[in-house]
């Protein structure tokens, strides 16, 4: 498969809008919802991240940008063993990493494997009951690009679920990190928002839970404050993204939309920008949002879009 031109640009959109919505997202967190009249911008973050800085989730994306760029698979053990080993790095002095994810990572002195990360999201999970914050599909933007060419939707639901439980082992990470890539992967190619196809890659025990969850996002009129509480779930962070670009007019509006929705606000707008941007594109961004991007490791938005290229090249089509 070779990529059209907006194919392209739609492939690098799910990677920097993103970015530019997590950065947007960071000054607003934990705050109460905003009026559609309420400007949004750039300021400094709860945690201290400056202006036009990214905040974990996006840093959380990187090593796996950087893996698809390198020609490498997500669905290779080895692969994904390197990528908690640069999460480890990067957590030792991060300003912010979630709770269930730096508990997972500070169990994993020593070399590291698959197995073994997965190991300890799976105990984190059998010790609290439970393990679904939204860390896994806040960092999922980037998966998509590896496999854009035909009949890899597959191997894409495989290392969704795989990079996911990592750190987060409940099945509604699982769940959520498929339908979002896939949807991702799916507005690339088509330059279409369709999530409801989606449905038939998960177990199908599960599947009429998340059709549920899909349509109340989808239903006309909602908006991302209406799933506000409790959106560090990733249920809810899943419904507050999807219902923000739903009722876009934009790929801006839709992230806009999202830090409006209030709670998570980095968090939600990183989601949305994923898929915000695969349907939009990066051309979609104004300058004005896209040259102040930059965070964790080093990386600006010029560096967002050679890497998307790259990972396109070697590994998407």
């Amino acid at each position: 498969m070779t990529l059209t031109a907006p194919q392209l640009d739609r492939a690098r959109g799910a990677v920097l809008a993103s970015a530019v919505g997590d950065a947007l997202g960071s000054q607003y967190e934990f705050g109460p919802p905003l009026s559609d009249a309420t400007p949004v911008s750039y300021g400094v973050g709860v945690f201290g991240h400056g202006v036009g800085e990214w905040t974990d989730d996006t840093s959380m994306a990187m090593p796996i940008l950087q893996g698809l760029a390198a020609g490498e698979s997500l669905n290779d053990a080895h692969v994904l063993a390197r990528i908690v080993v640069a999460w480890r790095e990067w957590a030792r002095d991060a300003k912010d990493v979630g709770a269930q994810t730096r508990t997972v990572l500070s169990a994993l002195d020593g070399d590291v494997t698959e197995d073994r990360a997965r190991g300890a999201a799976r105990d984190v999970h059998a010790r609290a009951g439970r393990s679904g914050g939204n860390g896994a599909l806040m960092r999922t933007g980037p998966v998509a690009l590896g496999y854009l060419a035909d009949g890899q939707e597959r191997d894409l639901a495989d290392a969704a679920t795989r990079i996911a439980q990592l750190t987060h082992w409940e099945d509604d990470n699982a769940d959520a990190c498929v339908l979002w890539c896939l949807s991702i992967r799916h507005a690339i190619r088509t330059g279409e928002l369709d999530v409801l196809s989606q449905l038939d890659a998960l177990p199908s025990e599960r599947r009429d839970r998340w059709r549920g969850f899909t349509e109340e996002a989808l239903a006309s009129g909602a908006h991302p404050r209406d799933f506000s509480e409790l959106n560090g779930w990733v249920v809810r962070a899943f419904q507050g993204a999807l219902a923000a670009i739903t009722g876009a007019t934009s790929a801006v509006d839709a992230l806009e939309r999202a830090v409006r929705g209030g709670n998570d606000t980095d968090t939600v707008a990183a989601i949305a920008g994923s898929l915000a941007g695969a349907v939009h594109g990066a051309d979609a961004l104004p300058r004005v949002l896209v040259d102040p991007v930059h965070g964790w490791p080093r990386l600006h938005g010029a560096d967002l879009i050679a890497l998307s290229d790259s990972a396109v090249a070697k590994r998407g089509a």
